[in-house]
């Protein structure tokens, strides 16, 4: 948590080690912090001389003079400094060093686009071989401010799975739009469905289609990258990297086409279905139904005020479950809240 201010984790152990308690020494916090007294100590020495630690004056102390303010003998009990007071500098530090870099970022990436422009080399850049495949991959993934829009096609790409199983998560709790337009043949395989049904219970927008031209990711509208198919000619797996262009704006239209005609996925207890198609949503009267359900009446009560049989109220909430592809009225009142059927 504190390694973004420059201290490691021996130090942070010690130093959130000291925020529990008023005073301790250095043999104290580190039988708490797990660590051997000579380390606790050095550790101590150095948060002291960074002002984040203080050496405590004994009870009846006079008023501090300027050795108090330094470390103290193996036997002297530490204190913590304030940390809104201690910490505000090192915090200070880091954003003007990231402003600094991110205004480098922006100066750099300004000048490749002018000297890339008027070659080729700017527009579409080649990546061989499987970790550097996976490497940019990667990168456009974790690079994404605003939006990640995918194409899936197949069998899952052979990128390395510790480079992706945190990237998707940590995406969506960024708060990108990530939004994956997936071909059938891909949900395919009982691990792929359930990495699915995981991804789209956290956030991930999904639709489906029957095919797709190929495997393609856009990051920002400002980078893609598709990858090349080598099996025929037995090389190593390579892609394209395709930079601001007119190429560029082609594949964002491309997404845009194939999500605007993508049937929506949603999750359900069993896994991930395809929102119904207009002929299978539910009726007027078959919502009637659900409404007075959902407002705890009983299926006798709610035949009585529609004026219907029974019989006909419960087939109208069994076609709304088959519809939901749920199993119980519990998970048809959840499915009803998630598709915005009432």
């Amino acid at each position: 948590m504190l390694q973004a201010l420059g201290l490691d984790p021996s130090e942070e152990a010690i130093y959130t080690a000291l925020l529990a308690r008023p005073t301790a020494s250095a043999q104290e916090l580190a039988l708490q912090a797990g660590l051997e007294e000579a380390a606790s100590d050095r550790i101590l020495l150095g948060l002291a001389a960074r002002g984040l630690v203080a050496v405590a004056r004994e009870a009846g102390a006079g008023i501090p003079d300027q050795a108090d303010r330094k470390p103290g003998p193996r036997s002297a009990r530490y204190r913590l400094t304030p940390p809104s007071v201690a910490l505000a500098p090192l915090l200070a530090e880091q954003r003007n060093a990231l402003h600094l870099a991110e205004t480098a970022f922006s100066k750099l990436t300004e000048q490749y686009r002018n000297t890339a422009a008027h070659t080729a080399g700017g527009v579409v850049e080649v990546v061989e071989g499987v970790e550097q495949v996976a490497h940019r991959f990667h990168q456009l993934q974790c690079g994404a401010q605003r939006e990640l829009l995918v194409f899936l096609v197949g069998a899952p790409t052979a990128v390395p799975r510790e480079d992706t199983d945190g990237t998707e998560s940590s995406l969506l709790d960024r708060g990108v739009d990530f939004r994956v337009v997936a071909a059938k043949s891909y949900l395919s395989g009982h691990e792929v469905v359930r990495d699915v049904r995981e991804a789209v219970g956290a956030g991930l927008e999904l639709r489906l289609v029957d095919s797709l031209p190929l495997k393609m990711v856009i990051s920002d509208r400002e980078r893609a990258m598709v990858p090349l198919d080598m099996t025929e000619t037995g090389g190593e797996p390579s892609a394209i990297v395709v930079h601001p262009s007119g190429l560029l704006t082609a594949l964002v239209h491309l997404f845009e086409k194939e999500w605007a005609q993508g049937r929506p996925m949603f999750t359900t207890p069993g896994g991930v279905r395809e929102e119904p198609a207009a002929d299978q949503q539910p009726t007027e009267e078959e919502l009637e139904v659900l409404a007075l359900l959902l407002a705890g009446i009983s299926d006798r009560k709610a035949a009585s005020e529609l004026g219907l049989s029974i019989r006909t109220v419960e087939r109208r909430v069994r076609r709304l479950m088959d519809l939901s592809g749920v199993e119980s009225r519990l998970q048809l009142g959840w499915h009803a809240a998630r598709v915005g059927w009432l």
